[in-house]
């Protein structure tokens, strides 16, 4: 019976220490105890829920696990670097070909693949513009089309009068041709 008599009396201390400014009761103990007591009620009520926790949990497993497997892997790199170190030294003249052969293979597929796909978006917007659908820029193409074929009908009237003050030229040159 004490004990529940002292349960009741802790749980009142409780609801009025957690009550804001107002005043505490209870507990105290002499100077400054009121002011751990504060605190630890700040403390419980700041405390994680179940979720957080275990939100916390998993990342403090998960860190571990992942600088374990960090160290394994540096352990294991150095010891590839002194294991294979010469075995790389002595049939480097073998790697050295080798690899600028690997390189200047991967440098012409890239390099295909790069033209193929030019080519392949070059063809779907002649197929666009040739359908009437007018891809982006056919105007500027129409533009320039346009601008070609007016300079080479300058041009050819250019050619003409020169033409002819030129054939009018050779029978002055010569009046029996």
């Amino acid at each position: 019976m004490a004990d529940r008599h002292s349960t009741t009396q802790g749980s009142q201390q409780r609801a009025t220490r957690t009550g804001g400014d107002g005043p505490v009761t209870g507990g105290g103990g002499g100077g400054g105890g009121g002011g751990v007591s504060a605190m630890l009620s700040k403390l419980q009520g700041q405390a994680p829920n179940s979720t957080q926790f275990i939100s916390f949990l998993a990342l403090v497993i998960s860190g571990g696990i992942l600088l374990l497997l960090t160290g394994l892997t540096l352990t294991a790199t150095v010891l590839a670097l002194i294991v294979f170190t010469p075995l790389l030294l002595l049939t480097s003249p073998i790697w050295v070909p080798a690899g600028t052969l690997f390189l200047f293979a991967m440098a012409g597929f890239l390099a295909l693949c790069g033209f193929g796909v030019a080519a392949l978006g070059g063809g779907t917007w002649m197929y666009k513009y040739f359908r009437g659908r007018h891809p982006p820029g056919s105007d500027r193409a129409d533009y320039a089309r346009s601008r070609i074929a007016d300079t080479a009908s300058h041009f050819r009237d250019y050619a003409r009068e020169y033409g002819g003050y030129i054939q009018s030229r050779v029978k002055d040159a010569a009046p029996g041709a």
